[in-house]
């Protein structure tokens, strides 16, 4: 007889199973904590918001669309406004009534005829002094151009501000209408019932 006898080994599992049904094979039950919380990540969808803004597809973060600064925006619409004062500002202080300081119209040198643009360098001098009617009448189709380019400028600005696109579409059927408008003053303004138009 062995005075000291080996114990014989005992298995004992670790987790009981339970059984299955037929044609199964035993499933290891949950640990004795309870069942564990299911994992959050399971029927996740494949696009998901990523913290930089944009989706991630597939585990890949698709950046988010660039946004142009305020600064940037208004650059286009600022330098615009900036280059046409500079102009009346250059013809304000240099008078195109004097001669030798600006060409002659090239029309009017060889036909003796006023273009559309005639007198348009002597409005914009009365102009930037504030004498509206000589203005008018040196050329007054460009005091409505000066009209029409602030009221653009304006909405161009306050769009740019405010981050709205703005795009400067022009039917064709308004270009014919402008050439119609410069022929038909250019026509006028030639004539002696026109004299009122003459620079």
């Amino acid at each position: 007889m062995d005075p000291h006898p080996t114990p014989e080994p005992t298995t004992a599992p670790a987790h009981r199973t339970r059984s299955a049904e037929p044609g199964d094979t035993n499933v290891p039950a949950p640990p004795p904590g309870g069942p564990s919380a299911p994992d959050p990540s399971w029927g996740a969808s494949a696009v998901s918001p990523s913290p930089s803004g944009g989706a991630a597809r597939h585990g890949h973060p698709v950046p988010p669309v660039p946004s142009r600064s305020r600064a940037r925006r208004l650059l286009a619409p600022v330098g615009a406004v900036a280059g046409v004062v500079a102009a009346f500002a250059y013809v304000g202080a240099v008078d195109p009534n004097e001669p030798g300081h600006y060409p002659v119209c090239p029309l009017f040198r060889l036909t003796g005829l006023y273009c559309p643009g005639c007198g348009g360098l002597r409005s914009a001098h009365a102009f930037a002094h504030g004498d509206l009617p000589t203005a008018l009448g040196a050329n007054a189709l460009a005091v409505v151009g000066y009209g029409v380019f602030a009221v653009v400028a304006v909405l161009w600005l306050v769009r740019a501000y405010r981050g709205v696109p703005t795009r400067l579409a022009v039917p064709p059927v308004w270009w014919w209408g402008i050439g119609a408008v410069l022929a038909l003053f250019t026509l006028v303004r030639n004539l002696p019932l026109g004299s009122a138009l003459v620079p």
